[in-house]
């Protein structure tokens, strides 16, 4: 379970990152269901980034892995994410699952720049719980 202190240092932490390269981005924390414990998007940011931020987290706290796994399994089996019946549910990369001390407390979802770089910004922005 993540505490408000530890949603507030991974958002604090994923904004001074993002000030500091010149990157606005849009960062959603959630809990282990997928629901909504803190959300910004800095400014310049488009509404839709900040959408995928919030399905990023809530995907991969829900399924317990990296979002854009699913996107990799849909490409795979040929099957669309409507197979999940879930609309939150996205294979976009950017959204990580939270563990502490190996359980699960919760996801994180960047978006703003490439999958990939929204991806690896995610992992590094979960330093800073260890």
């Amino acid at each position: 379970m993540l505490t408000l202190k530890q949603v507030q240092t991974l958002i604090e932490a994923a904004i001074t990152k993002a000030e500091n390269a010149g990157l606005p981005i849009a960062v959603c924390v959630c809990d282990t269901h997928g629901e909504l414990l803190g959300f910004v998007r800095m400014d310049n940011v488009n509404i839709q980034a900040g959408l995928l931020a919030q399905n990023k987290a809530y995907t991969s706290a829900r399924d317990r892995q990296p979002s854009g796994n699913l996107g990799a399994w849909a490409r795979e089996t040929g099957k669309t994410l409507a197979y999940w019946t879930d609309p939150k549910i996205t294979g976009f990369k950017g959204g990580l699952p939270i563990e502490i001390n190996g359980e699960l407390a919760g996801g994180i979802g960047i978006s703003g720049m490439s999958e990939d770089d929204d991806e690896s910004f995610a992992a590094s922005v979960l330093k800073v719980l260890v």
